[in-house]
């Protein structure tokens, strides 16, 4: 893509950026000009962040646990003596276990709730410390299609991601006085390391498909007719990073070809 240079001299930090759409947009941002502070809880987002640099970017790469206080302290104050303030902070870190009800373990529950609600508040929570003083920023959490209309042996990830929308809802109203806007967004099928544990795991489970074949089912009902890239979820997160989005807060979009429409 061609360089737009809109994110010359602003920070963003990205959480859930080892793979997938973290390290899509991580890339998108990079490629117009942010610093980059990559995190995950694997070693591989190090591997990310030598990748933006090898591009001629800035990056720094941090591990990081979205469900620990400290870890998420820890993150944010990098990013702040690596390059000076925090203008933009996108909460990707996401997880996904498929069970039936009366198999699904009471530690799968926490687990998803911890990493995909409790993370996201903490993280918005250390971003926003630093964005207050200064009077500016944007903050960006990954929802699900599943924050629209929950999927079937998934109670506890839909739930979890339902609960992001209300936490962007209320961030919002908050942080709006400071010049903070707060947006979700909805990713549908993207072509990702979740995605195939998705098919594989619904698909054994709804009727012993072979892998790629509940998927490609599932896509003849998107009006685009092809699962999502990553490059398609960064377009739209970087709409929402930008300045072009000043008047937009509290809102939740879907990215996922049409598959839902409300």
């Amino acid at each position: 893509m061609e360089t737009l240079g809109r994110f010359t001299g602003k920070t963003v930090v990205l959480t859930g950026a080892s793979r997938g759409i973290g390290r899509g947009v991580a890339l998108r941002f990079a490629q117009e000009g942010a610093n980059v502070v990559v995190a995950a809880n694997e070693e591989r987002v190090h591997d990310v962040a030598a990748e933006i640099r090898d591009l001629g970017h800035q990056a720094i790469s941090v591990v990081c646990d979205v469900t620990d206080k400290a870890s998420v302290e820890a993150l944010y104050a990098s990013a702040v003596e690596a390059f000076g303030a925090i203008d933009i902070s996108f909460q990707n870190a996401g997880v996904i276990t498929i069970a039936r009800l009366e198999e699904m373990t009471e530690a799968e529950w926490d687990n998803v709730m911890a990493v995909n609600t409790k993370g996201v508040f903490l993280c918005c929570q250390a971003a926003a410390r630093h964005m207050v003083a200064r009077g500016q920023g944007r903050l960006i959490n990954t929802a699900s299609g599943q924050a629209r209309q929950g999927f079937i042996y998934t109670p506890h990830y839909a739930a979890s991601k339902m609960g992001v929308v209300g936490i962007t809802q209320s961030l919002a109203k908050e942080l709006a006085p400071h010049g903070i806007t707060v947006n979700a967004i909805c990713p549908g099928i993207i072509d990702s390391d979740m995605w195939a544990y998705n098919d594989k795991a619904w698909g054994a489970l709804l009727g012993n498909y072979a892998p790629g074949e509940l998927m490609n089912e599932w896509v003849r009902d998107i009006p685009i007719s092809r699962v999502g890239k990553p490059e398609d979820v960064a377009g739209l997160v970087t709409f929402l990073a930008s300045d072009d989005a000043s008047y937009i807060t509290g809102q939740t979009i879907n990215v996922d070809g049409g598959l839902f429409m409300s």
